[in-house]
């Protein structure tokens, strides 16, 4: 069977899937399940108005925080710390050995520092000129 190589100038879901389904047949056969659990944590506002958050997912025993926002007017008030204990205190709950993420260096690398994460992988010149680093934080079993 020949294949061939086309650019997707607009991709879909449908092609997302289609590249995605053979590689989840692959982990499953050589990785086992993953246990996969979404994660969304959210901060609502008085009227109930979704403002940010932190989304993420639990698979293979570690979480990956994908998104921490706090908007603006809202930073320094403890609630990016808040977030981050909610979700530690999820992964523990769910028995994870830890969580990673990644941050650019004009974002928040001193804050998950602050919170006990430690580089693991630097991306230079991403975007030109500055790098993204890639944090975990392993989490030690609770005493019993």
């Amino acid at each position: 069977m020949t294949l061939t190589i086309t650019h997707a100038a607009h991709p879909t879901d449908a092609q997302r899937e289609a590249i995605l389904a053979p590689l989840r047949a692959y982990n499953l056969r050589e990785g086992g399940n993953p246990g996969l659990v979404p994660v969304a944590l959210l901060l609502t506002d008085a009227d109930g108005a979704e403002l940010g958050g932190l989304w993420g997912k639990i698979a293979y025993d570690w979480l990956f925080i994908e998104l921490l926002a706090v908007p603006a007017s809202h930073r320094g008030q403890g609630h990016g710390e808040a977030l981050m204990a909610r979700a530690e205190a999820l992964a523990r709950t769910h028995g994870c050995v830890g969580i990673w993420l990644d941050t650019y260096a004009f974002q928040a690398r001193g804050f998950y520092e602050k919170l006990g994460f430690a580089v693991f992988g630097t991306l230079a010149d991403h975007p030109r000129g500055q790098s993204r680093f890639f944090l975990q934080k392993p989490l030690a079993p609770l005493a019993a």
